[in-house]
């Protein structure tokens, strides 16, 4: 591997092969920071991501008031016991690229004192908001544009949530519902929330029950009615969480284990893991690789016979999704990834970036409106890889350097996002030919 100030040469690699620990989560990571902030009591949380996009939570929640301190590896978190007040002043928050940071404390501070200004890098200004703010104003938020109508920068003005049922937009992002349901308990009374459109990304809203579960707040999940009834209960620290090991992170690592080697161990996810991401072991194994899960660990390596093509639905793994479309480099025949249309409000149009690099590699692509179709090469290209400042697409296409070219990541650093030790990580366990 050769860096460089503004790129990253990999490979030929003949595989990558070991054991290695993950970083927690970052949908968990900033979730359960905001909790901690909003709820009754201390909480110390093990195993906190290292990341731009939870520094910007942390720093948010600081200038909000909050008590934090490390100790010994651990974040402690004196909780507000209710909602984040300025009280009467006037607090503006920059949170970088963080879509996990931005929206909750959108939903969040509607219920606090004083006024809030929320803004992020130009790309956060090009990524739609209107469906969590329209739902927060029926239920009582000032909130307005601070910029151009739809979009960040908003401008919040602390007045309290009423109760009631409200509806909210499911079709964008999975983000506006998880929003509001973590908002929703430090209503005046209880909120039912009725999604309308489809419903993208659903393991993430799983992921934040479960949250507010550990935090004392259970939701009544009406499936076929898409309604979702929230208790005006208020939060209550559990004392102790810990941050599970990031799925997506995971994904690299055994998208490598599967092509070829010895195969690959992550720690920290297994079983019982609360992420969507653990269905990417399912792929692996349709694909032909062979996978095994186990309660702190997973495990992939290469099946008897090459890796095959297939067609997925991936609306419930969409950030394995990007994992996939270049495993598929690797695969005999055709893989086919659908009902992806979200990658298009991402950190960047996902959809068009995807399909113009793989195309750099020799793949031929077709892109649709929310899926792509993808049939390798018969031998990969040399190719330098455009990221469009987002992590996944760098940490995605880390794994071309095991076709036996030279791959060149352009932007690098861009993985800090969420994962600032990754090539690091994919150094350590790479074989070189």
């Amino acid at each position: 591997m050769t860096p460089g100030r503004r790129s990253l040469t990999l490979g030929p690699l003949h595989s990558l092969a070991g054991e290695l620990p993950l970083p927690g989560s970052k949908s968990i990571s900033n979730r359960m920071l905001l909790l901690a902030a909003l709820a009754k009591g201390r909480t110390r949380v093990r195993n906190l991501l290292r990341s731009e996009d939870t520094a910007h939570m942390l720093k948010a929640l600081q200038k909000l008031g909050i008590g934090m301190a490390e100790d010994g590896g651990d974040w402690l978190v004196e909780g507000a016991a209710g909602a984040l007040a300025a009280d009467g002043r006037k607090v503006a928050l920059h949170l970088g690229l963080a879509g996990t940071a931005l929206r909750p404390l959108t939903a969040a501070l509607a219920l606090g004192r004083g006024e809030f200004l929320l803004d992020g890098v130009p790309r956060m200004r090009e990524r739609p908001i209107a469906p969590l703010v329209d739902a927060l104003r029926r239920l009582g938020a000032d909130i307005e544009y601070a910029g151009t109508v739809g979009y960040p920068p908003i401008r919040v003005r602390g007045t309290g949530l009423r109760g009631g049922e409200v509806e909210i937009d499911g079709s964008l992002s999975s983000q506006f519902l998880s929003s509001l349901l973590l908002a929703a308990p430090l209503a005046a009374g209880p909120v039912r929330i009725r999604v309308c459109g489809q419903l993208v990304s659903r393991p993430y809203i799983d992921l934040s029950l479960d949250l507010m579960r550990r935090f004392g707040v259970p939701v009544a999940v009406e499936e076929e009615q898409r309604m979702f009834s929230v208790p005006a209960i208020g939060y209550r620290s559990p004392g102790r969480c810990l941050v599970e090991g990031d799925a997506s992170s995971a994904t690299y690592f055994l998208a490598a284990g599967a092509v070829r080697g010895k195969g690959i161990r992550v720690r920290g996810i297994g079983a019982d893991s609360i992420q969507g991401d653990l269905a990417f072991a399912e792929v692996l194994r349709a694909m032909g690789a062979q996978v095994q899960v186990r309660p702190d660990c997973i495990e992939a390596a290469p099946g008897a016979e090459p890796l095959t093509g297939i067609a997925a639905d991936c609306n419930r793994l969409p950030d394995a999704a990007m994992t996939l479309a270049v495993l598929a480099l690797f695969a005999q025949g055709t893989t086919r990834i659908a009902n992806i249309g979200n990658w298009r409000l991402k950190e960047t149009d996902r959809l068009a970036a995807m399909a113009r690099e793989l195309r750099k590699l020799g793949a031929k692509v077709e892109e649709g409106p929310d899926c792509l179709t993808i049939a390798p090469p018969e031998a990969l290209r040399p190719a330098a890889i455009d990221t469009y400042g987002d992590h996944r697409m760098a940490m995605s296409f880390s794994l071309a350097a095991l076709g036996g070219v030279q791959v060149t990541i352009k932007d690098p650093d861009c993985v800090a996002k969420t994962f600032p030790d990754y090539f690091k990580a994919f150094s350590a366990l790479a074989n070189p030919e």
